[in-house]
């Protein structure tokens, strides 16, 4: 039985040198196996080649196997990830944070050219004392590779898939195992992965497609080259790192199984990999103790990588999103993002100013941009908007109506009250929406309980000041009848004290009633929004 080639096919003439019997013929820009020439390599190599060295496994039999894969002997594997089938820890220095970055805003960066030709990503750190830089490279297995041309470079960063940054992110959670990922190296398999991404319940997909999309998704985060130059800091010394891989691929080991007419399959793929220099210095248990290195690490949540693989067509921007918030909220839960950051991280700059001269564009624009917030908020990243500067009137529909009672008289009662007031939730938005959004902020994202617990662990790890401190002031507690007082004061209706502090009417209701008593941080937003001293 001969194989044949797929469409998957990217023309990379990889596989046309490769065969021992010249089957592999070129018909224009497309690629063909004459099955009178196949002979499955034998007597020439004990694998086929053209499986082999194909990076997207193209070569395919021209009749598939039936039934079930029987269980092969393979390489034992390093022990698998998300034990607690929560989430893991992963290695989350900036090197990894702007790596991530890569794989998903690709040509949205402001890539540059240097004078030799090469293709390069750079930013400052530490206030302009250090940099960081990116390169790409189409070796994958050379021990000094070289970075690529500008075209060349272009080409493959337009090509990267979405989904290989989540491969990136197994691979910094696989090199916090180890003592010294920068010498040692971890084995993954084909089944880790599918358990890690979901596909294992993808029953619309051929074995031969999943392991395809792994070897392709694989393979692209060891594309990308890095050079840290790092400054001083504290104890540590600075050091530099110039063009080191991110991450080795050190061997990809193809499964075969034959069938009754001599045809083999390619049934399973194991890697190899190890990590790049960087991590001598971004993630050295021992060299953090001596005072010599970091050890910096967050906590991958599985669910992340679920959602990556279920909406990474349909919203890209969430994921961008979704992915920048994992680094970002790794710092603390209170972090105020501006809607501008958001949008550069979602779409890029160049599709922004696009959308800031061209109307359509930018209405375009606006529904993505929300949509986008609705799907973080369905995965648990709720934002808290700021009620000041992202007031309900500018705010998305959705989050309009996130408040409304599950109770049928309460929900008819909110109708009622939204109907009469001055500004129903279904108005349609003020104009200059989008200026109006360029000075707007979300206070923090509201996190699921498995991607609070790097918040905790950062917390835990920050150094605690040995000064005496004064005690502080004791914050009074506002009573009900101060806040009702104030807000008459103001001529504000409940409803549009509700819409101001962003939250809901029967919220307030129950304060001014007494039925329960306020958080501290409500009673700030409170004082706040009233402007009580």
């Amino acid at each position: 039985m001969a194989y044949k080639i797929s469409s998957s096919c990217v023309g990379c003439d990889t596989c046309l040198p490769k065969c021992p019997t010249g089957a592999i013929k070129k018909d224009g820009e497309k690629y063909a196996i004459n099955p009178d020439l196949c002979n499955n390599c034998k007597g020439y190599y004990p694998e086929p080649q053209c499986i082999i060295h194909c990076p997207r496994s193209c070569p395919i039999p021209s009749q598939p196997k039936k039934g079930r894969y029987k269980v092969d002997a393979r390489t034992a594997t390093s022990p698998d990830l998300f034990l607690n089938g929560k989430n893991n820890r992963f290695a989350s220095s900036i090197v990894i944070w702007e790596a991530c970055n890569i794989l998903t805003q690709r040509q949205s960066l402001p890539w540059e050219t240097d004078t030799l030709g090469k293709l390069y990503y750079q930013r400052q750190i530490k206030q302009g004392q250090g940099t960081i830089a990116f390169q790409i490279t189409d070796s994958l297995y050379a021990e000094q590779p070289k970075p690529m041309g500008s075209d060349s470079a272009l080409s493959t960063i337009e090509a990267i898939d979405i989904r290989a940054a989540g491969m990136h992110l197994i691979y910094a959670a696989h090199a916090t195992a180890l003592d010294k990922p920068w010498e040692q190296e971890f084995i993954i398999d084909d089944r880790q992965i599918e358990k890690y991404l979901g596909l294992d319940k993808r029953k619309d997909l051929s074995k031969a497609a999943k392991l395809t999309l792994i070897k392709d998704i694989a393979q692209q985060p060891c594309k990308i080259m890095t050079t840290v130059n790092w400054p001083r800091q504290g104890r540590i010394p600075g050091f530099s790192v110039v063009e080191s891989r991110l991450w080795h691929l050190l061997e990809i080991e193809h499964h075969f199984q034959e069938d009754e007419t001599g045809c083999k399959h390619l049934v399973g793929l194991t890697f190899r990999i190890k990590a790049g220099t960087w991590a001598r210095y971004f993630l050295n248990k021992q060299g953090r103790q001596e005072g010599r290195a970091f050890y910096q690490y967050g906590h991958l949540p599985k669910s992340l990588l679920y959602a990556l693989m279920s909406i990474w067509q349909q919203h890209e921007g969430a994921v961008r999103m979704m992915l920048w918030l994992l680094f970002k909220t790794k710092m603390g839960k209170q972090q105020r993002v501006t809607v501008p950051t958001l949008l550069r991280v979602a779409y890029g700059e160049q599709k922004v100013i696009q959308a800031s001269c061209h109307r359509e564009e930018r209405k375009r624009r606006l529904r993505t941009f929300e949509s986008d917030l609705e799907m973080l908020s369905h995965y648990g990243l709720k934002p808290v908007f700021d009620p000041v500067t992202y007031p309900p009137e500018i705010q998305p529909l959705w989050a309009k109506l996130s408040d409304i009672p599950d109770d049928p008289d309460a929900e008819l009662e909110f109708w009622i009250n939204d109907g009469s007031s001055e500004t129903p939730l279904t108005d349609s938005a003020p104009r200059g929406k989008w200026n109006l959004l360029k000075n707007a902020r979300i206070l923090w994202f509201e996190l699921p309980p498995h991607w609070d617990q790097q918040v905790v662990d950062f917390e835990s790890k920050k150094p605690r000041s040995t000064k005496k401190t004064t005690k502080q002031k004791i914050q009074p507690v506002l009573s009900g009848e101060q806040i009702m007082s104030a807000r008459k004061n103001r001529r504000l209706s409940q409803r549009e004290l509700a819409q101001m502090a962003a939250k809901s009417q029967s919220w307030i209701r129950d304060i001014e009633n007494g039925r329960f008593q306020i958080k501290m941080k409500d009673q700030l937003l409170l004082q706040k929004v009233l402007d009580l001293a």
